[in-house]
């Protein structure tokens, strides 16, 4: 468990008001800890003089510690009955008994260190709590875009309809620039919770999972598909994109589902945006079904070989598209959704491979899943 230099730095200073007394031979500070094997330890986290000749090992590997010494005190470092750590002193062998003015300072000390322990556990938590929180709020800025995005597709096709001296094309009109709006604050949004790695790296934070509510009901997949298919075919004419739509519907897909499976829609409207994001207007775009679960696809430029097998990693932005808008966690956000339901999310660059009616070269991401 790694501590903050500003701690080191406390129980280093604390320590050091003992350099002066020259009946100390050695004082340590431990922290209470956990091994490799999970088991209960103490790890040292200070020490004075900073130079032993013999080096310190852990407490309980050092037989000498285990044989009681009348030049050895021990102090514990307490908040109410938990055990934070310990304190302790040697002094050079003596017949004398330990002088009163030294046994308070060390007390002292003892509860200044089990403070200085206290805060920098509060510390600790508090950052994972803020760290957590921030990973949740990039996910939900992440999951709105796609409902932004099909608001302002929606808009741009009703603009289109109407004459340019209606009256009611100055309100569309307002829809888009709000929509671009609230874009913008997403994406100021989006730069402040951008995650701390120094703080990820003491505890990865949970992943928040989309706004579905599971119920106890069944549910129908292609009902809950059916908007987003709808959303695709629209944004398609309207960017320029060949759209097609699924041909074939197995029965599964029809059929009530478990309602874990409730979150296969946010992983398909996360592969749909990239889809649009990331392939050149004129390509061929579309969704499949068949046996092997669902598969979406385009016929645009493959993903570089060397990318392949990190674009699932969490943050990961290729690098013809690292300038491009988002936060690289769209696709490691639906694998890891993908796999809480016992399926899981693969590349192929061979839209055939999952079903012969589709291209034999392109992007393809394949959800699977037990149709069965």
């Amino acid at each position: 468990m790694p501590f903050s230099k500003r701690f080191l730095s406390l129980i280093d200073q604390q320590l050091s008001t003992f350099d002066c007394e020259t009946e100390l031979e050695i004082v340590v500070a431990y922290v209470a800890n956990t091994d490799a094997a999970n088991s209960p330890t103490l790890k040292v986290v200070g020490q004075r003089p900073k130079q032993i000749t013999k080096a310190l090992g852990s407490i309980e590997n050092d037989p000498d510690l285990r044989v009681p010494s009348t030049n050895r005190r021990w102090y514990p470092l307490q908040e109410g009955s938990i055990l934070l750590g310990v304190l302790r002193a040697e002094r050079f062998p003596s017949e004398k008994e330990w002088p009163d003015s030294l046994d308070q300072k060390l007390q002292i000390s003892a509860s200044f260190l089990a403070n200085c322990m206290s805060l920098e556990l509060d510390r600790k938590k508090l950052l994972n709590e803020l760290n957590q929180q921030k990973d949740q709020i990039g996910v939900l800025i992440h999951q709105l875009r796609n409902p932004l995005a099909a608001l302002r597709t929606y808009a741009q096709l009703l603009l289109r309809k109407l004459d340019p001296d209606s009256t009611n094309r100055s309100l569309v009109e307002g829809l888009l620039i709000e929509q671009k709006q609230v874009d913008k604050y997403l994406l100021a949004l989006d730069e402040i919770v951008e995650p701390d790695l120094e703080v990820k790296a003491i505890a990865p934070a949970s992943l928040l999972l989309p706004p579905f509510i599971p119920s106890k009901e069944p549910l129908n997949l292609m009902e809950l598909l059916n908007p987003l298919i709808d959303r695709a075919e629209a944004t398609a004419k309207l960017q320029g994109f060949k759209w097609i739509s699924p041909e074939y519907c197995p029965s599964w897909i029809k059929e009530s589902r478990p309602t874990e499976e409730g979150f296969i829609p946010e992983i398909v409207a996360n592969l749909l945006e990239n889809a649009f994001r990331y392939t050149t207007p004129g390509e061929a775009i579309g969704i499949c079904f068949n046996d092997q679960g669902i598969c979406v696809w385009d016929s645009g430029e493959l993903i570089p070989f060397e990318e392949r097998s990190k674009i699932f990693e969490r943050g990961f932005r290729g690098e013809k598209n690292k300038n491009l808008k988002g936060s690289g966690l769209g696709l490691s956000l639906a694998r890891e959704l993908a796999k809480k339901f016992n399926g899981d999310l693969k590349l192929a660059c061979n839209p055939s491979s999952f079903d012969e009616s589709l291209p034999k070269q392109g992007n393809a991401f394949i959800i699977s899943l037990k149709v069965k």
